[in-house]
């Protein structure tokens, strides 16, 4: 699963997430992707499941690229214990995802594998996408 291999610090607060992905909210590599419509935290397993996913629908056809990384550490108290004693131990880690953030790519299939392979890896995510088409970088559309 995907983690980060260190960190500054071990615990981070929540933060908000306003606005529009400013950046990588374009397909860049591949001929398809899914783009997130809604924000939200997608945890690492989350990644990993849909991951899985277009590489068994895909039959290891093509190329998949996940633009999105986790490395925002989720904190938990433990069930049933009293308030107090500190902030909780990290339980897993998530990618902050804004609208527009292109989560997954893939390029190298025709596009009815694409479209069913992305469709798959959605049912896997908490935020609500949908797949999109790269733009020819010659002429438009």
């Amino acid at each position: 699963m995907l983690m980060p291999k260190r960190v500054k610090y071990r615990k981070q607060m929540r933060g908000r997430m306003r606005g529009k992905a400013q950046r990588g909210n374009e397909v860049q590599f591949g001929e398809f992707g899914l783009q997130a419509l809604e924000p939200g935290w997608v945890s690492a397993r989350q990644l990993e499941a849909a991951r899985r996913a277009i590489v068994r629908a895909a039959r290891r056809r093509g190329k998949v690229w996940i633009r999105v990384f986790p490395d925002k550490p989720i904190t938990q108290r433990a069930a049933e214990s009293r308030m107090g004693k500190g902030k909780g131990d990290v339980e897993f880690w998530a990618a902050v995802v804004k609208p527009g953030r292109v989560l997954f790519e893939v390029g190298g299939m025709s596009e009815d594998v694409a479209r069913e392979a992305l469709q798959r890896a959605r049912y896997k995510l908490s935020v609500k996408t949908k797949i999109i088409q790269a733009y020819d970088r010659a002429g438009g559309s």
